[in-house]
């Protein structure tokens, strides 16, 4: 975030992109930079998708900055899905950020080792963070010189700039709280990151290369021989979406945004999505929005199209218990209730093929279905591994959901009610 504001703030037009699939982090970007982030990820996306959507993006930008997702190799099968890859196919040079609180010079073999460990993997030089002083960043300084990593700059340890557990939520629904930590952020990067140098040793080839064969895209959005009308939940109960699927819903039709919290009225809809989010923060003022809720049951029951992800599907079902055992009733549409009374995390890459879709995607929520009673999983659900998993998907007439997030922006989602 800090990075991302510092470039603004010299007057850059910066384009932040995101490793993996998280769907929060991208929301921070766009606080810091004001333009979308945009994910990518090698499991979820096809190489050459993943590669035309980065020089889309890129075209109009004067510098990029792509944010890694855990360590630098890890994937979902040693090095498959890393930041590493991705950076491979993309021919990006990679920074390093390294927590050095409780290290100095033996970061030098860790240095070293990155370095060293897949050439093909251009290391452009590293940033420290949490360092406690001047004299330990000398150290640092050190370790760089004998490993053969540039120095660019450090960020001293600071209190103030904690962000609270991602899951809390409040955070989203908070942007200046956001926009204020960003500024921080960027105001200690300006000071003790060379900016210059680090723009001098990350220039890359642009456009990226094309793995070869390359497969077009075309012809994904010919089938509509009409435009459709779509309706799409946002507000902070819901707020989980990529970037790319919003765009492709809108070469299908012209989209209406609402809100289950604030709104009455569902939009005229051919298709409805609701996506993921955090319904169980908001669950009083949903409950209490009962002509939206009966609004969407008349929409399903007389064979509506909708599409629910995540939070998305809890709100489809007939309660959510929330922590105590306090009890909500939701929309109903769906003859399943959900619980996070007491949290357990479920997450993992998820594959399914679906009235001969393919569709890949995400799973992370700490709620669970505590009764489904005649409603029955209509598709087998996979992990990376391709070993079989017991996350469903549930269908009720033209009402498709499940706990995954899916990526659709190179699928014909419509496909999925044929």
């Amino acid at each position: 975030m800090g990075l991302l504001r510092a470039l603004k703030k010299r007057g850059l037009q910066v384009q932040p992109f995101k490793c993996g699939p998280d769907y929060i982090d991208t929301q921070f970007h766009a606080i810091a930079s004001g333009r979308p982030s945009i994910n990518l990820d090698t499991w979820m996306m096809h190489h050459h998708h993943m590669q035309r959507i980065y020089n889309l993006y890129a075209e109009n930008a004067d510098v990029c900055v792509t944010e890694g997702v855990m360590g630098l190799f890890d994937g979902y099968s040693r090095d498959k899905g890393s930041a590493a890859e991705i950076a491979n196919l993309l021919n990006l040079p990679v920074v390093l950020v390294i927590n050095a609180r409780a290290a100095a010079y033996s970061v030098a073999p860790m240095l070293w080792g990155f370095k060293h460990f897949a050439q093909k993997v251009k290391i452009a030089g590293v940033i420290f963070n949490q360092v406690s002083s001047a004299s330990h960043y000398a150290f640092l300084k050190d370790a760089c010189t004998d490993a053969g990593i540039e120095a660019l700059g450090y960020i001293p340890f600071a209190d103030e700039l904690y962000i609270p557990s991602r899951h809390l939520g409040l955070t989203l629904t908070s942007k200046s709280s956001m926009n204020d930590v960003a500024e921080k952020i960027s105001i200690l990067i300006e000071k003790y990151v060379d900016i210059d140098k680090l723009i001098s040793l990350c220039q890359a080839v642009f456009p990226c290369p094309y793995t070869l064969p390359y497969v077009s895209e075309e012809g994904i959005n010919e089938v509509f021989q009409r435009k459709i009308r779509i309706a799409v939940a946002r507000d902070e109960a819901f707020c989980f979406t990529y970037h790319e699927n919003l765009k492709q819903l809108s070469k299908w039709g012209h989209i209406t945004y609402f809100s289950p919290l604030r709104d009455n009225k569902l939009p005229a809809a051919d298709l409805v999505y609701l996506p993921g989010g955090y319904p169980e923060l908001y669950v009083r003022r949903l409950h209490h929005r009962k002509e939206m809720m009966q609004q969407l049951r008349t929409y399903a029951e007389r064979g509506g199209k909708i599409f629910a992800e995540c939070g998305g599907m809890m709100y489809l079902a007939r309660t959510l218990t929330v922590k105590k055992g306090k009890i909500y009733d939701m929309a109903g549409i769906l003859p399943i209730d959900c619980t996070i009374e007491h949290p357990s995390l479920n997450l993992g890459y998820r594959e399914m093929k679906y009235k001969g879709v393919l569709l890949r995607g995400h799973e992370f929520h700490f709620s669970m279905i505590t009764s489904s009673d005649v409603l029955h999983s209509v598709a087998q659900l996979y992990d990376a591994y391709g070993s079989e998993v017991n996350t469903p998907l549930y269908r009720y007439k033209n009402v498709i959901a499940g706990y995954t997030h899916w990526y659709w922006g190179e699928t014909n989602l419509m496909q999925l009610w044929e």
